[in-house]
């Protein structure tokens, strides 16, 4: 066999000579040459439906850096079942109001930390001061267009570094028929492959009425992205269902209507796994305060027979603490949980760091701590009892950059945008050094920097979505 090797070798550098020589004029550097965009799509017009007779504009291809495209009111933008839709970084992508992008075949927006992407309704002005504008009156929660809707046949959706705002309009039947979803559905993005992925990272995702993500099924990596003003009056901010698998990390949620994140087993389809979610490092913020049920709201939510892990998350004055729902109970046996910070500006947030009515189960490496409160849940506690939650108020300030704690001027359901705070860690933070490095992330869809997930970054030593060396949430 070794008498072939160097005559094989030679073939292919007297081949590698001669593509030189071919090449040679045209590209100085066949290794950064950046091929055309497939089939560019126009910005020259509206995407339009207007004298079709019916709702559908067909789309695939490219949509290219620095371009605005506006998809006219009431269309459905389809992708169908074998064609991509890329965005380039720096995409504007105005939806029109009743308007929807529905999902059969692959969408990638490819946006940057440079050059974002914004799939977005024009022309609205935000008003995020704490106070400044009541819910009924803000058009963050008016639903200007349907959202995105990944249909059964979706086998990638990927949003990188991009800006989705004002979603949430009802499905009507026309697009639930072509997405094969529900009509009357209000989410600002729907996933339902079990087979498929679902890639969000390093995003932003603006107002919406019911929940902003909702997982049917899928393999998911969401990984820090930022959440404002999600949900009217309900809403779980990412609601994962029967048949989702994978990780959330490094997210910050603030002003959600219920949870931020769930997991639930329920509604797993024939073929589809159990509901399996890996929870790690992420920041909840005033979360719980517009959902409207009594007993819900909050942060982070296991029920219904799910399983996975949730470590290192910072939950600041929500509603309800961290919930294992026992009734339909989610799967303990294969649950697992710690190193998770609580903070209460009053006693009756605090008497909820451990709902009532739930089998959440009080950790050592939580903080506060069983262990070193002397009066917080005191001995012959039993889970889902009332408890005074007195010994654990304004205990263990996160001295974030700039938030005030304890919150003073408005209530705390007026705290729904992040605006001008900054909820990185000071270096004197209690925060600092107690997370558990020891658990891994569960990644269940391709790595890759454009077709898959470009980062998936590991649990961190510091609690919660930023970390004192940098890493973590880039926004």
């Amino acid at each position: 066999m070794k008498k072939y090797i160097v005559p094989i070798i030679c073939l292919i550098m007297a081949i590698g000579a001669s593509s030189c020589q071919k090449w040679k004029g045209e590209h100085t550097d066949i290794y950064t040459y950046t091929p055309p965009a497939a089939n560019p799509v126009s910005d020259k017009a509206p995407l339009s439906c207007s004298g079709t007779g019916s709702t559908v504009v067909p789309v695939k291809g490219t949509m290219l850096s620095g371009k605005i495209y506006t998809v006219e009111g009431g269309c459905d933008l389809v992708i169908n079942p074998l064609d991509t839709l890329l965005l380039q970084p720096g995409v504007t992508l105005n939806m029109g109001t009743g308007s929807s992008l529905i999902v059969l075949g692959t969408l990638v927006s490819n946006g940057s930390k440079d050059a974002p992407n914004w799939i977005t309704a024009p022309g609205i002005t935000k008003n995020d001061a704490p106070g400044g504008v009541t819910p009924a009156n803000d058009p963050a929660y008016a639903g200007k267009w349907k959202g995105i809707v990944g249909g059964s046949t979706c086998n990638l959706m990927v949003l990188r570094w991009t800006h989705i705002e004002y979603a949430g309009l009802q499905e009507g039947d026309a697009t639930s028929k072509i997405a094969g979803s529900g009509a009357g559905n209000q989410y600002s993005i729907l996933f339902a492959n079990y087979k498929g992925n679902f890639i969000l990272e390093d995003s932003w995702l603006y107002g919406g009425i019911d929940d902003p993500i909702r997982i049917s099924a899928g393999k998911i990596a969401i990984f820090r992205n930022t959440f404002e003003k999600n949900g009217l009056n309900g809403g779980d901010c990412i609601n994962a269902k029967g048949g989702t698998t994978g990780t959330m990390a490094y997210n910050l949620f603030i002003g959600t209507a219920t949870n931020g994140q769930k997991a639930s087993n329920k509604g797993q389809a024939t073929g589809a796994p159990q509901t399996n979610v890996v929870m790690y490092n992420n920041t909840f913020v005033s979360g719980g305060y517009r959902q409207v049920q009594s007993g819900r709201g909050g942060c982070i939510n296991f029920e219904e027979g799910a399983a996975g892990m949730y470590y290192n998350n910072v939950a600041i004055n929500c509603r309800f603490g961290f919930r294992v729902v026992g009734s339909p109970v989610a799967d303990v046996a294969h649950l697992s949980y710690g190193n998770n910070y609580q903070w209460a500006d009053s006693v009756k947030v605090a008497n909820q760091f451990y709902p009532t009515g739930y089998i959440t189960q009080p950790q050592p490496t939580d903080i506060p701590s069983i262990k070193t409160s002397a009066n917080y849940l005191p001995a012959g506690y039993t889970l889902g009892s009332i408890y005074d939650g007195t010994d654990a108020v304004q205990k263990n300030n996160p001295m974030f950059t700039n938030f005030p704690l304890p919150t003073s001027g408005h209530p705390l359901a007026q705290y729904t945008a992040v605006g001008n705070y900054n909820f990185h860690l000071q270096a004197s933070s209690p925060l600092i050094g107690k997370g558990n490095t020891t658990i891994a992330p569960l990644i269940t869809v391709p790595l890759d920097k454009i077709y898959g997930l470009s980062e998936a970054t590991l649990p961190g030593a510091d609690l919660g979505c930023y970390q004192l060396n940098g890493s973590g949430n880039k926004h």
